[in-house]
């Protein structure tokens, strides 16, 4: 389960046991129309239970096999290095979806189910820039999980996370919405769901389900405040945006994404003051590619993007995820402020074009990297969420020294030596560090 940094608090089961008493003295009537909370009369009790029971035999161990990182004793055989959890979302298949995380660097990958039948599984395809995977098991009778529409969502609904954590059998636990959009973890494409329903190590890959055990979202990661246990906020990558993925995944073995031409990165505080904006939210436009989509729908450099088909920007993990689950010829509304003023645009994806550098007077775009001079160092402005670039760990900030080895001190130089097609090596000063970093 991958962590980021602070901590919050959401639904409290306290309240919700405080509205029993009320519910019980109600007439039986009553009961079945006004109940929040669904009620099994034979037992006399209140439960989930009845929805959740179907989703739960779909709720799968991922087990990831790899090379040992003990001495060798000449066993060639891969032995467990990370386990997580998975959903079955096409028993006819065998389609288990998981975390990119879980399932990475692995030789073999084995899923056990809640019956006791353990299969190998076959790795379909992954994508870290939403880290989501696909593996296909060969077997019969298997559950399914139903999967509904992220869309529909609202802050305050019940939310269910089921998995393996901490090396339990399986385990469900409880929680509330207590988040939507949620992004500016990392430069991904990030659209969250965040709950606060226990989510540790292990739940990685699960399910996030609602009330009546339907799947909206991937438990994905966790907000720690330094001690690695769950501190009630937890990551879900939104059943929406998973949709698109596996269906590229599993017709292509890759996404195939199309692409905007633009660089975004987030609104804050800071660069709202230093902007003179009322606003702290928002995706502001670092760059544009010369010829682009972005480029012919009208936007230019320091625009601020604060809708995207008709849904509120947060930051720049909005618009990165709405184009990144675009189809190229896909049609985007934008709402748009510049120079104060609020305008609109369309926005037509394009296909990801064959030039891996776009170079300008006064910038050169390659790999998801903007390089820009700044005080006479080629320095990186911008990263791409979900490029090469961003999962290779640039960031803004670096200063680009040298590409294959060789030294570059200017922008020509720089996009001649990253206008060819296989790797690219890249040494960047990152503080007092050179660091080298291999691009894709």
């Amino acid at each position: 389960m991958r962590r980021t940094l602070s901590r919050s608090g959401g639904f409290s089961i306290v309240a919700l046991a405080a509205a029993v008493p009320l519910l019980i003295a109600l007439p039986a009537a009553a009961q079945s129309v006004q109940s929040p909370i669904p009620y099994d009369a034979e037992r006399g009790v209140f439960t989930f239970a009845t929805g959740l029971e179907q989703a739960l035999p779909a709720v799968v161990q991922v087990t990831t096999l790899g090379s040992s990182s003990g001495p060798s004793s000449g066993d060639s055989e891969p032995r467990p290095m990370s386990s997580g959890s998975g959903a079955i979302i096409d028993a006819a298949q065998g389609i288990v979806v998981t975390n990119n995380h879980v399932v990475e660097g692995g030789r073999k990958f084995t899923v056990d189910l809640t019956d006791g039948r353990i299969f190998e599984a076959t790795l379909i395809g992954a994508d870290k820039a939403t880290d989501l995977a696909v593996l296909k098991i060969e077997a019969t009778g298997l559950a399914q999980i139903e999967v509904v529409s992220s869309d529909t969502l609202r802050t305050g609904d019940l939310s269910f996370a089921v998995g393996y954590p901490l090396g339990l059998d399986q385990t469900l636990t409880m929680g509330v919405i207590s988040g939507l959009g949620r992004s500016g973890m990392g430069d991904r494409i990030e659209d969250y769901i965040q709950t606060d329903a226990a989510v540790n190590s292990g739940n990685s890959g699960g399910p996030l389900l609602d009330s009546r055990g339907r799947l909206i979202g991937i438990n994905t990661s966790i907000l720690s405040g330094g001690g690695g246990g769950n501190d009630g906020i937890a990551f879900a990558v939104p059943s929406r945006i998973m949709n698109y993925v596996v269906a590229q995944l599993r017709e292509h073995g890759e996404v195939r994404r199309g692409v905007s031409g633009a660089i975004f990165g987030s609104l804050n505080a800071e660069r709202s003051r230093n902007l003179n904006l009322g606003i702290v939210r928002g995706a502001v436009i670092e760059d544009i590619a010369p010829g682009s989509a972005a480029e012919r729908a009208g936007l230019r450099r320091g625009d601020i993007v604060t809708r995207i088909q008709n849904r509120p920007v947060s930051n720049a993990g909005t618009v990165q995820a709405t184009i990144g689950i675009a189809s190229p010829g896909t049609a985007l509304d934008l709402v748009y402020l510049r120079d104060g003023h609020e305008a609109r645009a369309t926005l037509q994806v394009q296909e990801r074009p064959e030039q891996v550098v776009f170079a300008g007077s006064e910038v050169v775009i390659a790999r998801g990297v903007t390089v820009r001079v700044m005080d006479g160092d080629l320095q990186v402005s911008a990263v791409e969420g979900g490029s090469a670039a961003a999962a290779a760990g640039v960031r803004a900030g670096d200063v680009i020294e040298a590409v294959d080895g060789g030294r570059v001190t200017s922008l020509a130089a720089f996009a001649r030596a990253m206008d060819r097609r296989g790797q690219r090596v890249i040494s960047v000063a990152r503080g007092e560090d050179t660091v080298r970093i291999t691009l894709p």
